[in-house]
């Protein structure tokens, strides 16, 4: 997967990203669907093919505007997709070598996220269905995160467990088949990655806070403290990452009270193996208990190396097939939301014009049934 990286002169980030076949004439039976995600703060389109296929994946990242303020700022997100998002389009429709007649669909996150944000990429969406007459497909952002396995993992079938675990989601699913969910486990107060982002400000590491603690991480003794890692016995699956965040600001604030020196990288590393354990112990036992030995992970937090590196080791231990993205594509992209899209488009899915932004669109067939599927 070639990726290129240039820095705008606000700062932005502007990646492309693209399999290396993506130059790929189009046969007869093949879709191509233009995909746009604005769930958060990274302005992204992409043209995938056939759901594994990257043509262009463009991502027009704003973390550099957002790390003065330690963490996303909703209005400035808004503003700024607002100046980003024709420029993502119009570029991965080039690197793609395609025009919007040639795209058999538009696809785009319209939940969970900030509802602003959302708001610019389904507003875009339906502008572009509207003018082409091209097939609208509303699809939920963690379905995209799941979905972003099946780019690289080009055998990867359903059924399988996936971990999605992100800045605002940590959930256990049993990926029963194409856009069919259970959630059998998910958080009951913070997300990993909201809790990776507060340690990391407290011990003075700042935004964004998930790179920032793993690559301390690496230099620091993980078994310097012993944190909480909670255990819910009523729900075996869920986690609970509280009590770990207030363990660490409360050990925190004794040692700055004691005038004791706080090694960074000791906290950081004692922290992601509290969180990392019981990620990976929940997803393994639900593996073997469900009877499924095929697991994926998903989610900004699943580029985190020491989860990679422990997930890894338990599933070769335990007969189980591992599959992740590449740490890109675990990140918010248009790539993934247009691979989910394509077996929703398979079905026969479209959404009408009066598709809106849900900001707590929640993930499973039941849910979305009520929240703009049309005929």
């Amino acid at each position: 997967m070639k990726i290129d990286k240039n820095v705008e002169d606000d700062g932005v980030i502007f990646m492309s990203i693209k399999d290396g076949n993506s130059d790929a004439v189009k046969d007869s039976g093949d879709v191509l669907i233009l995909a746009i995600e604005s769930s958060c703060d990274e302005t992204a389109a992409a043209v995938v093919k056939n759901g594994r296929e990257v043509l262009s994946n463009i991502i027009s990242s704003q973390i550099a505007l957002h790390t003065i303020y330690g963490g996303v700022v909703p209005e400035i997100a808004s503003r700024k997709h607002v100046e980003k998002m024709n420029g993502c389009i119009r570029a991965a429709l080039s690197e793609a070598h395609l025009t919007l007649k040639d795209i058999d669909a538009v696809a785009v996150t319209y939940g969970p996220g900030l509802v602003g944000a959302l708001l610019v990429g389904v507003s875009e969406a339906k502008a572009i269905s509207f003018a082409t007459g091209k097939p609208l497909i509303g699809v939920h952002h963690i379905e995209g995160h799941i979905s972003a396995n099946f780019i690289e993992n080009k055998d990867l079938e359903p059924p399988f467990v996936c971990l999605v675990v992100s800045g605002g989601h940590s959930h256990l699913v049993v990926v029963k088949d194409y856009g069919e969910y259970e959630i059998i486990g998910q958080t009951r107060d913070d997300a990993a990655g909201e809790a990776f982002d507060k340690v990391a400000r407290a011990i003075g590491l700042g935004y964004p806070g998930g790179p920032k603690i793993d690559k301390a991480a690496r230099e620091g003794n993980p078994d310097a403290f012993t944190f909480p890692q909670a255990q819910i016995p009523d729900a075996e699956y869920d986690f609970s990452f509280s009590g770990l965040k207030s363990s660490v600001l409360n050990y925190i604030n004794q040692a700055k009270m004691q005038g004791q020196e706080l090694d960074q990288a000791d906290v950081a590393a004692s922290f992601q193996k509290a969180v990392v354990e019981v990620l990976v112990s929940h997803a393994i036992k639900a593996c073997k208990e469900y009877g499924y030995n095929k697991l994926a992970i998903a989610g900004g937090v699943a580029s985190n190396s020491g989860l990679r590196e422990l997930m890894e080791k338990e599933c070769k231990a335990n007969k189980i097939q591992f599959y992740r993205p590449s740490p890109v594509l675990c990140t918010d992209n248009a790539a993934m939301i247009g691979a989910a899209a394509y077996y929703e488009y398979k079905k026969g899915v479209r959404f009408g014009l009066d598709m809106n932004a849900v900001p707590n669109l929640p993930l499973g067939d039941r849910e979305r049934k009520f929240h703009g599927r049309g005929n």
